[in-house]
């Protein structure tokens, strides 16, 4: 690889990072190309020889994140027993540091209100990450409760998902605790019972 192409490459990398940092901060909107540029250290006029338009870098850095947070979520859970293990996936999702970590943490809490109302056009690249996160999930749960061990992933997700965006508004408040502590018992009880049937 060239220099100018390394450098090319690094540069991509530190756009990328920029954004993303100001996905979790600000969300969509807040994440202008002028401010992740300067984020980045690099002058606006740069941008379009790395990304086509601002929904191409907010789709990678979506999908960067997402990402790396499964990374972390899933990390060495062959080292604990089995049945545990989708617990702990939800212990550390639904935790007060995830829920206080916006440098690393999940963007979708900060990106799932937009996605459904003003930025429609991030709903595939979401979807993938919902269905990738509950795919996951899915592997660690028991296939002979009541509801479908997809089902019930796709459940866990949307709790885990809205259990956190719901702990980060109450932030600074008791009850931002208690909200992160709900989500876990009940995500555990599901995730241990296999969840009832709907009918």
């Amino acid at each position: 690889m060239t220099a100018k192409a390394e450098q090319k490459e690094r540069s991509h990398e530190t756009i990328l990072e920029s954004a993303a940092r100001l996905l979790r901060e600000k969300g969509i909107a807040g994440a202008r190309v002028a401010d992740v540029m300067k984020g980045a250290g690099l002058t606006v006029g740069g941008f379009y020889a790395h990304f086509d338009s601002k929904d191409a870098l907010i789709d990678e850095a979506l999908r960067r994140t997402s990402g790396e947070m499964r990374q972390r979520l899933f990390a060495r859970l062959e080292d604990k027993p089995e049945g545990d293990r989708a617990e702990v996936v939800l212990k550390r999702y639904l935790s007060a540091a995830h829920r206080d970590d916006f440098a690393r943490g999940c963007p979708l809490p900060a990106v799932v209100g937009e996605v459904g109302t003003t930025a429609r056009e991030h709903g595939d690249v979401l979807g993938a990450q919902v269905n990738a996160m509950s795919s996951e999930l899915e592997a660690y749960l028991p296939t002979n409760g009541g509801v479908s061990p997809r089902y019930l992933a796709l459940g866990l997700v949307a709790l885990m998902y809205g259990g956190l965006s719901l702990a980060r508004a109450l932030r600074g408040s008791p009850l931002s605790d208690d909200v992160l502590k709900a989500c876990r018992a009940l995500g555990s009880a599901a995730a241990r019972d296999g969840a009832k049937p709907v009918t």
